[in-house]
């Protein structure tokens, strides 16, 4: 098993620390081989909101940098384990940059045979904001979130109690049991309300505007998930009310995608 370690911290403090834990449990029970990517440390530049990547593929990117090579690494792992400390009420401007870096996953989804563990530091809030937004990001682009774990560590020169200090040990210790177990098992889990709707909004978008997003419509027809068949990315058991709620949500982004390309100038088509 191997587990590669996104760190969104430009320093080996707080939230490296913890990721060490996680790696000192796993490997306690298990052959498991830890890399960590320490984004501090690679040539990954920012996102010029150029487009390219969504209209012609991610391939004509302009970027000359390690994107390719660190979503190979992301292939290459059986989990990945997003860390980031909060900045500002978000994540750090490191793990920013990487999300958006890889911003053509959130419309051509890939990791869906990948878990996914969630870890956020902050020393005082933030925590909710951060974790909620990589669930989201981890999710779209098709990992398997099946742990996240949120500490509140204080910066250095301010004391931490010792019943805060004794609450970040068991929820990172029961966080990271639920990570080792479903690891271990291979098996997926089932989408949340959430994912299904996702998929769901995102399939009559592409479907719908197949003239204007053809790389996004070649790429969704090819994985089968136009088939009115598919509830999900993958084959995956799927709460009958998540599915409910996803048939009505795409009902209705149907008909308003159409409204929209029908009243459009034919001349925007297919730029």
């Amino acid at each position: 098993m191997k587990v590669l370690v996104i760190m969104g911290s430009p320093r080996k403090g707080a939230t490296y620390r913890a990721t060490e834990r996680i790696k000192e449990v796993h490997q306690s029970r298990d052959t498991v081989d830890f890399e960590y990517l320490m984004l501090n440390d690679v040539d990954l530049s920012h996102c010029r909101g150029c487009f390219i990547c969504f209209v012609k593929g991610e391939e004509h990117c302009p970027i000359k940098d390690e994107g390719q090579s660190i979503e190979k690494k992301m292939h290459d792992a059986d989990a990945v384990i997003f860390a980031s400390p909060v900045y500002g009420m978000n994540v750090s401007g490191l793990m920013k940059v990487f999300i958006d870096r890889f911003s053509y996953i959130f419309h051509r989804p890939r990791f869906f045979d990948k878990k996914a563990f969630l870890l956020a530091t902050t020393g005082a809030v933030g925590l909710k904001e951060v974790l909620g937004y990589l669930r989201l990001v981890a999710s779209t682009w098709g990992f398997d979130v099946v742990a996240e774990a949120g500490l509140i560590t204080p910066p250095a020169g301010i004391p931490q109690p010792a019943s805060q200090k004794q609450d970040n040990d068991r929820i990172l210790q029961k966080a990271t049991e639920k990570f080792h177990q479903s690891l271990m098992s291979g098996k997926r889990s089932s989408p949340s309300l959430q994912d299904v709707i996702v998929f769901r909004a995102q399939r009559a978008a592409f479907e719908e505007m197949g003239s204007y997003s053809p790389v996004d419509y070649a790429y969704w027809k090819e994985h089968g998930w136009f088939d009115r068949g598919m509830r999900f990315y993958v084959q995956v058991p799927v709460n009958p009310l998540y599915d409910a709620i996803g048939t009505v949500v795409e009902f209705v982004l149907r008909r308003r995608a159409r409204k929209v390309f029908q009243e459009a100038p034919k001349e925007n088509v297919g730029r």
